[in-house]
This record gives structure tokens, C-alpha cells and sequence, in this order.
């Protein structure tokens, strides 16, 4: 891996006794999406401030290309950020307010008539430069901020919520466009969202925070398929979460049935938690089930029903299916190995990542 272009080494963050983060290390590299992903409180507001310089952290280093930046002011660091309120000027129209930080460092007029062009035509917003700001959708907006922002060429664009102001379809339509432009610039952008969604949807790299903590980091993928414990599993996405024993490798019991999976290296007879996403469950009649279910409740959601339904043992499931199904009616549940997910109890994702490690490591040797 190259150098990283940000690197938190046991950075924390407290307010006298508060602590609102606790010695966090991560690494981001240059080029790709992040997303700072939790709920309010979790940290993840605090981590992308402390990267600007608008916090001074109370201990640990950030480097910025390898040199310590604690010290550095805010307006000396290689990074812009973009708002939640976008924090426009309402006496400057579009043109001023894209151009306002190039004035500061005292481009030239020409300098900056091109690049407000240029930035304007990025976020699909030539012809908008003498446009009053009161004038603006919420959208357009935005883009007058991500354009003000990228004007100043950072070498990494921080977003603090910044959709969380705008409709449901705009939202996603602005998703697609921050996507598109970060991959068009190829520079580092670092977004903050509580929204699960979102986050998937955008990024190369998640970094799930909680309690002043990031408790688990990787692709989306892995971020929505290994989840390393219950407030993942049921942050990202809905999760049906059952108390299990793993028998053995690649063999779990829950719901008193024993199951094929693909999980291995824990303990025999260890105590886990069984992970099963609702959008893996398939309804079949009740001979040819794993599980028998008994459905409970049903609410249309446009591509997909939500079902909720109980087992024997009065363990609640939620199921996706594209038909609808009778209210009261007895059915069966299946689901493949690859679908059970085995989630030790309150395993750290070092020790996640190590048994994993060891765990892939042993069966190469045998094979």
C-alpha cells in the first residue's frame, strides 16, 4: 500500500470528561471514496473536523502525506469541506460565491473566470454564474458548494451530511453525481452520513463508527455481508440475528436444527450469533422448509413485500418477497450456507480480522 494521504495514529477527542472519540487509527489512501458511517454521537463528525483542523485533538497524531498536521491551522491544510448548510453567501451570486476563496489567495481575474467556468461545468451549472442564491433549488445549491469547494483544487474534499437537507429522489440523484465527479477529478473525498444506504451506494470504503469508536472498516461489500457483531448487522441493513452454538467448521446450530455454512475457525460448541438478511430468505411451502414460519404482518414497499413472520419458538424474522403472501398462513423458509453469517460474541475487529487471517491461512496450507 502506498503512503496514505491521511493517517490518525491513537488520535482522541475529549471535553473534559466527555470522550467523543477514543484513540482511533485509520488510514485513507488517495483517490477514492470514504464514508464516516454511524448514528449521532458515534464520532464520525468529530474524525472528519479534527482531518480540517476546525478541532484540535486532545491526543494522538494526524498526518497529512506522511507529516504531522496537529498544528496547522485550518486554512493552511490541503482540504475543503462542504457543509450540511452549505454555508453559501446570500450577497454573492453563484460566480462570487464559487470564486470567493480563489480571491482570498489572490488568483488573478482571468485565473479565476476559468475556473469558475470549468467548476460551474462540472456540477452542471454553466449558465448559472450571475443567478442570485435565493434563486437556487436545494440541489443547486449544493452544487454552487461542491463548486466553490473543488475551486480551490484540495487535495481532499470533506462532506459533512450534505444531503440530508434534500428530497428523497434528489438525494439519490445527488448521490450519483458526487460519485460521478469524484471519479472524474480522481481526488480523495471523505463523506459523513448516518444513512446505511448511502453509504453503500457511493462508496469505495467504509469506516462504521459508534460510541467514539470505529468498530469496523472495509468495502461495502464486506461491510454488508461480514458484519463483525450485532450493532453492524443491524446498522447496515435489517438483519434476522438468532443465538446459535457452531459446532463445528462450516456446521451451526440454531432454532434447534443444525446447518451447513461457511463460516470456520471458532471454537467447537462455541456460542455465536447467527446473522440471516431478510433479501436471502425465500418462502416455500411448509414441507420444504428449513424453518416453519407463521406470517405475522405484510407492508408493500414498491419493488419488494416486507414480511414479518414467527417461528415455534417465537423468534421473530423479517423476509423480503416479491409476492405477497395470506396473513396467518404457515409456510416454510429456506436459505443456502453462503446466506448464514456467524458472528462471534463481542470479538474486536483486530480479532476478527487475525482469526480470519490464521483461519484462510491454515486451509491454503492444506490445500
Amino acid at each position: 500500500m502506498a503512503q496514505p494521504i491521511i493517517e490518525f495514529k491513537q488520535v482522541a477527542k475529549h471535553y473534559d470528561d466527555n470522550i467523543v472519540l477514543k484513540s482511533v487509527d485509520l488510514e485513507i489512501e488517495a483517490g477514492k471514496f470514504y464514508t464516516l458511517l454511524g448514528p449521532s454521537g458515534s464520532g464520525k463528525t468529530t474524525i472528519l473536523r479534527l482531518i480540517a483542523g476546525f478541532l484540535d485533538a486532545t491526543s494522538g497524531d494526524i498526518l497529512f502525506e506522511g507529516k504531522r498536521i496537529n498544528d496547522v491551522p485550518a486554512e493552511q491544510r490541503q482540504v475543503n469541506t462542504v457543509f450540511q448548510n452549505y454555508a453559501l453567501f446570500p450577497n454573492m451570486n453563484v460566480f462570487e460565491n464559487v470564486a470567493f476563496g480563489m480571491r482570498l489567495k489572490g488568483k488573478s481575474n482571468s485565473e479565476i473566470k476559468t475556473k469558475v467556468s470549468e467548476m460551474l461545468e462540472l456540477v452542471k451549472l454553466a449558465g448559472y454564474e450571475n443567478r442570485e442564491i435565493s434563486e437556487l433549488s436545494g440541489g443547486q445549491q449544493q452544487r454552487v458548494a461542491i463548486a466553490r469547494a473543488l475551486a480551490n483544487e484540495p487535495k481532499v474534499l470533506l462532506l459533512d451530511e450534505p444531503l440530508s437537507a434534500l428530497d428523497y429522489k434528489l438525494r439519490k440523484e445527488m448521490q450519483y453525481e458526487l460519485r460521478d465527479i469524484q471519479q472524474r477529478l480522481g481526488i480523495t473525498f471523505i463523506f459523513v452520513t448516518h444513512d446505511q444506504e448511502e453509504a453503500l451506494a457511493m462508496s469505495d470504503w467504509i469506516f462504521v463508527t459508534n460510541d467514539g469508536e470505529i468498530v469496523q472498516n472495509g468495502s461495502p461489500v464486506d461491510i454488508y455481508d461480514e458484519p463483525i457483531n450485532r450493532f453492524v448487522a443491524d446498522f447496515i441493513g435489517e438483519s434476522n440475528i438468532l443465538p446459535g452454538i457452531m459446532v463445528e467448521d462450516f456446521l451451526v446450530r440454531f432454532n434447534g436444527k443444525e446447518f451447513e455454512n461457511i463460516d470456520g475457525g471458532m471454537k467447537p460448541n462455541e456460542q455465536v450469533e447467527v446473522v440471516l438478511r431478510p433479501e436471502d430468505l425465500d418462502l416455500v411451502p411448509a414441507a420444504e422448509g428449513k424453518i416453519i414460519v407463521t406470517i405475522d404482518d405484510l407492508s408493500f414497499r414498491g419493488d419488494y413485500y416486507e414480511i414479518t413472520a414467527f417461528d415455534d419458538d417465537q423468534n421473530e424474522w423479517q423476509i423480503q418477497a416479491t409476492n405477497p403472501v395470506e396473513i396467518g398462513a404457515r409456510l416454510g423458509v429456506t436459505f443456502d450456507p453462503e446466506d448464514i453469517h456467524i458472528m462471534r460474541l463481542n470479538e474486536s475487529e483486530e480479532a476478527f480480522d487475525a482469526r480470519l487471517e490464521k483461519y484462510e491461512g491454515e486451509n491454503d496450507d492444506e490445500s
